[in-house]
């Protein structure tokens, strides 16, 4: 399917609309992905089942020649090659009219990386170093743009499948952009053949895994404002966006957290003797 619309409602109708092109070949590869993630991180939860599961359907699917798209079949040949740096023509009137968007920009991805960063925290029990996120984020995105590349940003769903796959230091993220790089310049045919279904499964469970279900029973039982605010964040991610959500949740957990502490200032003030 193509030109598929970003907001949520109008994909959902697109998506319902196109419910006839449904492929069961395609579901059942993204299923039997699913099952043997979860069966292989029961079994082996040290081993790289997330690599295996996902070669292994896009292999039945290669050698099988099965009626399933696959990167290069979705997006043609993978470059093999990095591009040549060179240094974009700067002018007062380009600084002026990108600045703006530059700004904006810049305060989404830290953003964006700042909550990955809190996320994987959350995961592995650690805390992260904002100005040394920010500073090198800002640096590597300097090298982007001379490579021709577009901004970059810590992702959520990629750090969390990171961390499930055992990556736990700052070594990961090192290894994780020497893997693409070997993988552009010397695999980059083979990664064609991976099945687009096989990494939407994948994509599936990191999603679930990051919503931390074993959590649910508790937050169901928390105070009922906490539970609207929890509710909103979640109706403004889906139908709006995530910066959105953030926002709009971090000012009403403040103003609830102010509430609070002055009810209870209130409650345990008594007057003073005289």
């Amino acid at each position: 399917m193509k030109d598929v619309p970003a907001e949520f409602i109008e994909k959902m109708h697109t998506l319902w609309n196109a419910r006839d092109s449904l492929s069961p070949f395609a579901l059942g590869i993204g299923a039997v992905t699913m099952i043997l993630i979860v069966g292989l991180r029961r079994l082996a939860p040290k081993f790289p089942g997330l690599v295996v599961a996902v070669g292994l359907t896009s292999a039945i699917v290669a050698f099988a020649a099965l009626p399933v798209d696959t990167i290069f079949s979705r997006f043609g040949d993978l470059p093999r090659t990095l591009p040549v740096p060179s240094l974009p023509v700067i002018t007062v009137e380009r600084i002026i009219e990108l600045l703006p968007s530059a700004v904006i920009i810049a305060f989404l991805a830290s953003v964006e990386s700042l909550l990955s960063a809190m996320v994987a925290d959350r995961m592995i029990g650690g805390q992260h170093r904002p100005n040394a996120e920010v500073l090198a984020q800002g640096f590597a995105n300097v090298g982007s743009a001379l490579f021709g590349g577009l901004p970059a940003t810590g992702a959520i769903a990629r750090t969390a499948t990171n961390v499930r796959a055992g990556g736990k230091t700052p070594v990961a993220g090192v290894v994780h952009a020497l893997t693409i790089l070997l993988v552009m310049l010397l695999a980059a045919p083979l990664a064609g053949y991976l099945a687009m279904p096989a990494l939407a499964g994948l994509l599936i469970l990191t999603a679930w895994n990051m919503s931390e279900p074993h959590k649910w029973r508790g937050y169901m039982q928390a105070p009922t404002s906490d539970r609207v605010l929890l509710g909103v964040t979640l109706v403004l991610t889906v139908f709006a966006d995530l910066t959105v959500a953030i926002g709009v949740g971090v000012a009403l957990g403040l103003a609830l957290r102010l509430r609070r502490n002055n009810a209870t200032m209130e409650k345990d003030w008594t007057p003073p003797d005289r």
